[in-house]
C-alpha cells in the first residue's frame, strides 16, 4: 500500500512540475521564448544578453531568426561578418520561377527593370539600392549596388542585363519580369561601389563586381565579365575589380598567375577596408572660410581647417580636413560629431585640384557617404548659416552644490552626476558591474562645491565677469586667447580655504604615499547624451613629490576656462558661470602596455552585430594621437569573441603583430556586453535602442590586464 502511494506521489509531482514549468513558459513573450533555449521557462542572464543583442540585429538587419539559427550564433557557428554591410556576400535567390512573358534581350528591358548599358554614375546610382530591404541578402545591408545577370556565357555572344535593384532585390524576381528561364551558361553577380578606397587610377571610389559565395568560375570566364562591364558601363575602366568570395578562393588561387598579368586588380574583402583614400567621420554640411592649420595655430569658429597631421587640440571650427587617417574615437572626431560640422580624411586634400583653388576663401562643404562635396561660397551663406545653427536660447547646465564633501567611488551612484560630473558618476557605476578586482580603479570624487566655493573664496567669478564685459575680448582673437591664459594662470594660483585643505589632504592620504594620482575632470558640461564634450578640459597626474593634492586640483579648475572649452560654450550659449568642475581621482597608470578606445556599435563601418575597437601600443592615446599613428583597429562580434576582422594593424608594432589577442578580446567583448545593457536601461530603459551606444576608454597595464577608466554615451 505504502508503495503504491510514493508511485501515485510520484506522479503527482512530476505532473505538477510538468503544469509549473508550462506555467512559466507561458509567462515568458513570444520573443522570448525563442531565445529560452534550455527550455526552462526562464531567461539565463546569459540568454537574456543573448536576447538583446539578436534582437538589435533583426531591428537593423529586417529579419528573424529562428531558435535553431540563434543556438548556432551562441555556439560560434554562424560567422556574422557574413552579414555585415562591408562583406560583400551576395545571397542565392531561392527556387526558381517561371517567366510571365516572352523572353527580352538587354535592349529591350525597359528601365523600371533594368538596363543594358549605364552611362555614367547618375544612371548607377539610380538602377542601384542602398539601405537594409535586402530581403535575404543581409550581407548587403548598407551597401550601394546593383545586381546583374549575364546570359550566353557558353557562347560567343554573351548579353549582360543590368537590373534595376529598387525593383527587383533578387535575380529571380527580375528573371521572371524579363522571361528569362533558369539553365546552362548564366552567372549572377553584384556590382557594389566602395566608395572609401582608391582605384586604381588614383580616384576614390573602387567597384567590385562578385558571384555568390559558393560559386567558382573560371579566370576566363571572370575576364569576360570584366569586359562585359567595362563595355556597358565605361566609367568603370581602371575602377572595375573582382572580388573572390570563400568560394572562388581555391580556384584562384590556381590561376593566380593570369590574375597577376591581367589589366584588372583582384580585391579580397579586407584589401576593401585597408586601401582607403576618402574616409567620412562625421556626415554633415557647413560653411566657412576653408584655411590651411599651421602647427600651433589656433582656428576660430568659422574656419573650415585642413590639416596635415592631426592635432591634438581642436577647438570649436565650421569643418575639419585632414591629410591622415583619423580614429573616429579621436577627440578631434568627437568634437565634429559633437559641433555637428563635417570631417573628413581626404588623401593629400591640399593637392587636391577640387580644394586648393579654394583655400583662402569662403566654401560650402559636405561630406557624404560616399564622397564630399565643396565649392565658393558667398558671405551672404555664411552669415545665413551661423545665424541658424548658433541656438537662440541661453543654456544652463544642471549643477547641484548640496554634496559638500569628497566621497569614495564605492558610495556614488549613477544619479549624483549632477554633483559630480558625468565622468565620475559613470566610473563609479562602472564599479558596481560585477567585473573582476582592478578592472575599474578605485578613487574618489569630489563635487561641484568645492570648485564652487573655490572661486568664490578668490573673487573668481567676479574677475571673470569683468573679462566677458570687455568688447575687445569678444572682438579679438588674439587678445581672447591672452585673457583666458591669464586668468587661468590667477586660477592656478589662487588660494583654497582651509576646510578645502584639509579635506584634499585627507584624500591624497587614504593612498599610499608613493602614489601618483591622475587629477580628472568631470564637469556638467561633458560626457552627456548628445554632447561628449571630449578633449575640452584637462587632467593632470599628481606626483609624490608636489606636495598638496591642491595644486594638481586647481590646475584642473582652470582648464574650465581654457581657449576649447570658452568656445564651445560660447558658441552654444551656455552659462560659463553654472558650469561646474568636478575631479575623479584615482592611482596613476604608468607603463602601460596599451590604449584603448571602444564603442558598442560599429560607428565606422556600419556594419551589424560588431563592437569597434581602436587600440595603440604604450601611452600613445587613441583619442589624442601622436603624429603618423595608425592605431589597431577591430570590428569585434557581439556575440562570439572568436569571431573578429582586423581592419587595420598598428604602425607601432613589430611585424604586424596584434595587441588585441584572443585573450583580450574576450575578456573585451564581455565588458562591453555587460557595459551596454546595464547603461542603457539606464539612459533610455531601452536595450534596443538603435540610436544608443556606449564608448569606453580602457588600457592594458604593465600587468597584462585590462582597466577600464572611462565610459560615457557615444554621440551620433
Amino acid at each position: 500500500m505504502r508503495q503504491k502511494y510514493n508511485v501515485f506521489t510520484s506522479a503527482l509531482i512530476l505532473y505538477m512540475v510538468f503544469i509549473v514549468n508550462i506555467f512559466a513558459q507561458n509567462t515568458l513573450s513570444k520573443d522570448e521564448v525563442r531565445f529560452d533555449l534550455d527550455g526552462n521557462g526562464q531567461l539565463s542572464t546569459g540568454e537574456n544578453d543573448l536576447m538583446t543583442r539578436i534582437l538589435r540585429i533583426e531591428r537593423d538587419s529586417g529579419v528573424q531568426f529562428s531558435q535553431r539559427e540563434i543556438r548556432e550564433i551562441r555556439d560560434g557557428q554562424r560567422n556574422r561578418f557574413n552579414q555585415s554591410r562591408g562583406g560583400g556576400r551576395s545571397g542565392r535567390s531561392r527556387g526558381s520561377r517561371t517567366p510571365i512573358g516572352p523572353r527580352l534581350n538587354p535592349e529591350q528591358v525597359q528601365f523600371k527593370d533594368g538596363a543594358a548599358t549605364i552611362s555614367d554614375r547618375e544612371t548607377f546610382k539610380k538602377l542601384s539600392y542602398q539601405g537594409t530591404d535586402v530581403r535575404i541578402d543581409t550581407q548587403l545591408i548598407g551597401i550601394e549596388y546593383v545586381k546583374f545577370q549575364v546570359e550566353n556565357t557558353n557562347t560567343k555572344n554573351p548579353q549582360l542585363y543590368f537590373m534595376n535593384t529598387k525593383t527587383h532585390r533578387s535575380h529571380g524576381s527580375f528573371m521572371q519580369a524579363v522571361g528569362l528561364s533558369r539553365g546552362q551558361g548564366q552567372m549572377r553577380g553584384v556590382l557594389s561601389f566602395r566608395p572609401l578606397s582608391i582605384s586604381p587610377n588614383g580616384e576614390s571610389g573602387v567597384y567590385t563586381f562578385e558571384f555568390n559565395p559558393n560559386d567558382a568560375f573560371s579566370f576566363t570566364q571572370i575576364k569576360m565579365v570584366h569586359d562585359l562591364l567595362v563595355e556597358k558601363m565605361p566609367i568603370l575602366k581602371n575602377r572595375l575589380g573582382y572580388c573572390p568570395l570563400w568560394g572562388a578562393i581555391g580556384i584562384y588561387k590556381r590561376e593566380k598567375a593570369l590574375y597577376d598579368a591581367a589589366e584588372f586588380s583582384v580585391y579580397f574583402e579586407d584589401d576593401l577596408y585597408a586601401n582607403i583614400g576618402f574616409l567620412p567621420l562625421n556626415l554633415a554640411e557647413s560653411y566657412g572660410i576653408l584655411r590651411m592649420l599651421e602647427v600651433d595655430e589656433r582656428p576660430t569658429p568659422r574656419d573650415i581647417v585642413i590639416c596635415k597631421t592631426l592635432p591634438n587640440d581642436m577647438p570649436r571650427v565650421a569643418g575639419i580636413i585632414t591629410g591622415v587617417r583619423q580614429t573616429p574615437l579621436s577627440h578631434v572626431n568627437l568634437r565634429a560629431i559633437q559641433d555637428k560640422v563635417p570631417n573628413a580624411f581626404i588623401n593629400k586634400a591640399w593637392e587636391s585640384e577640387r580644394i586648393k583653388p579654394l583655400i583662402g576663401k569662403y566654401v560650402y562643404y559636405k561630406v557624404n557617404h560616399d564622397g564630399f562635396e565643396i565649392r565658393e561660397a558667398t558671405e551672404k551663406e555664411v552669415e545665413e548659416h551661423f545665424a541658424d545653427i548658433r541656438p537662440v536660447d541661453n543654456q544652463t547646465p544642471k549643477r547641484n552644490l548640496s554634496v559638500r564633501k569628497g566621497l569614495p567611488l564605492d558610495d556614488i551612484t549613477f544619479s549624483d552626476s549632477s554633483s559630480f560630473g558625468v565622468k565620475t558618476a559613470n566610473v563609479a557605476t562602472l564599479r558596481t558591474f560585477d567585473f573582476p578586482d582592478g578592472t575599474v580603479p578605485d578613487g574618489f570624487g569630489v563635487p561641484f562645491y568645492f570648485y564652487d566655493e573655490f572661486m568664490k573664496h578668490n573673487n573668481f567669478y567676479s574677475k571673470a565677469e569683468v573679462i566677458l564685459n570687455d568688447e575687445d575680448f569678444h572682438n579679438s582673437h588674439d587678445k581672447k586667447i591672452a585673457e583666458l591664459k591669464k586668468f587661468r594662470k590667477e586660477i592656478e594660483q589662487g588660494e583654497m580655504p582651509n576646510w578645502m585643505v584639509a579635506a584634499l589632504g585627507d584624500i591624497q592620504k587614504s593612498f599610499p604615499n608613493d602614489t601618483s594620482l591622475r587629477c580628472r575632470s568631470s564637469t556638467n558640461n561633458e560626457d552627456l547624451p548628445g554632447f561628449s564634450g571630449a578633449g575640452l578640459y584637462d587632467s593632470f597626474t599628481h606626483n609624490p613629490d608636489e606636495g598638496h593634492l591642491s595644486k594638481s586640483i586647481k590646475q584642473v579648475y582652470a582648464s574650465l576656462w581654457n581657449f576649447r572649452a570658452f568656445e564651445a560654450r560660447d558658441f552654444y550659449r551656455i552659462d560659463h558661470f553654472k558650469t561646474a568642475m568636478g575631479v575623479l581621482i584615482h592611482p596613476n597608470f604608468k607603463d602601460e602596455v596599451a590604449n584603448g578606445v571602444a564603442v558598442t556599435d560599429d560607428v565606422v563601418y556600419q556594419t551589424i552585430g560588431n563592437y569597434y575597437l581602436n587600440t595603440q601600443v604604450g601611452e600613445n592615446l587613441v583619442t589624442n594621437p601622436e603624429e603618423q599613428s595608425i592605431p589597431e583597429e577591430i570590428l569585434l562580434d557581439w556575440n562570439d569573441s572568436s569571431i573578429y576582422r582586423v581592419v587595420s594593424t598598428s604602425n607601432l608594432t613589430p611585424d604586424n603583430e596584434r595587441i588585441l589577442t584572443d585573450k583580450f578580446l574576450r575578456e573585451l567583448r564581455m565588458y562591453l556586453t555587460r557595459i551596454h545593457n546595464n547603461f542603457s536601461h539606464l539612459y533610455t530603459n531601452d536595450a534596443l535602442s538603435d540610436d544608443f551606444a556606449m564608448e569606453i576608454e580602457f588600457k592594458i597595464t604593465k600587468d597584462g590586464k585590462i582597466s577600464i577608466k572611462q565610459a560615457r554615451p557615444w554621440v551620433r
